[in-house]
C-alpha cells in the first residue's frame, strides 16, 4: 500500500513538473525580413547613421503579444524601432513587393499580415504549418506612392506572441528618399561603431560578426558563402542555417 502511495506522488509530481514546463517555457521561434531590408535588418548590417542597440545583435527577436501595430509590438525591448524621427533607409521598389524573411527558428505558424498606415494590405494564412528556414510572400501596395512605410507581424500558432518587423520602403520616383547618406570621407579603413564588431569579410566563420552577401568562410573544414547579409549568433554556424550560407 505504501509503495503504491508513493508511486502516484511522483506521478502527480512528473504531470505537474510537465505542466510548468509547458507553461513557463518561451516560444523558440524567431525570425526577421531580411530583403527589402526591415528596420532591425538595417541595424545589423551597420545601414544606419546612428546607435541601434542591442538590436544589432538580435534582429531576429522583435517578438511581443500579438495585435501590435508598433515596429517592436509594444515589447519591453528595441523601442528604438518605433522612433520616427531616425532616418531610417528605405529601400526604392515598384508597387509589387517580395519580402523575404530569414527564421532561425521555425514555428508553427498562424498567419502573416502587412500593414500599412493602419490598413492591412495582405494576409497569409499557414494554418498551423510549420515554414521552411527562408520564405517570400508577394505583395502588392495598392498603388501606393512615395514614402510608405510597412509593418509585418508573424502570428505563431500556438502561444499569444507574434514576430515584427517594419520596412521603410520608397515607392516609384515619388518623392525624395531620405536615406542615410554616404560617408563624405569613406576609406578601406572606415570601422562600424566601436559598439559593434567590425564587418568580416571571411575566414573562420565567429559569432557576433557582420557578413555581407558573398562573404566566404570555413567551418569544419567547409568553405561557405553568404547568402544573405547578417549578424553572427551562436546556433548560426553555415551547416545549420541553409538561408544564411551555401555550401562551395
Amino acid at each position: 500500500m505504501r509503495k503504491r502511495i508513493i508511486i502516484s506522488a511522483l506521478s502527480a509530481a512528473v504531470v505537474t513538473a510537465a505542466l510548468l514546463v509547458a507553461v513557463e517555457t518561451p516560444a523558440q521561434a524567431h525570425g526577421y525580413i531580411s530583403s527589402p531590408a526591415s528596420r532591425q535588418a538595417m541595424c545589423a548590417q551597420r545601414k544606419t547613421s546612428f546607435d541601434c542597440g542591442d538590436i544589432v545583435w538580435e534582429p531576429q527577436s522583435v517578438e511581443a503579444p500579438k495585435g501590435s501595430m508598433a515596429c517592436n509590438g509594444n515589447g519591453s525591448r528595441f523601442a528604438i524601432l518605433n522612433d520616427e524621427g531616425r532616418p531610417w533607409p528605405a529601400t526604392s521598389v515598384g508597387n509589387n513587393v517580395t519580402f523575404n524573411w530569414v527564421l532561425t527558428a521555425r514555428h508553427r505558424t498562424s498567419n502573416w499580415e502587412y500593414f500599412v498606415g493602419g490598413t492591412r494590405i495582405a494576409n497569409f494564412n499557414d494554418n498551423g504549418a510549420q515554414p521552411p528556414a527562408s520564405l517570400s510572400h508577394s505583395v502588392n501596395l495598392g498603388g501606393r506612392t512615395g514614402r510608405i512605410k510597412v509593418l509585418a507581424r508573424w502570428n505563431v500558432y500556438d502561444t499569444a506572441m507574434a514576430f515584427y518587423a517594419c520596412v521603410d520602403l520608397q515607392v516609384g520616383s515619388g518623392g525624395p528618399q531620405p536615406t542615410t547618406p554616404p560617408p563624405t570621407t569613406a576609406s578601406p579603413t572606415t570601422q562600424p561603431p566601436t559598439s559593434s564588431p567590425p564587418p568580416n569579410p571571411g575566414g573562420t566563420w565567429a559569432p557576433n560578426t557582420y557578413y555581407a552577401v558573398g562573404a566566404t568562410v570555413t567551418y569544419g573544414g567547409l568553405t561557405y558563402r553568404c547568402r544573405q547579409a547578417h549578424t553572427s549568433l551562436p546556433g548560426w554556424e553555415p551547416p545549420n542555417v541553409a538561408a544564411l550560407w551555401e555550401r562551395i
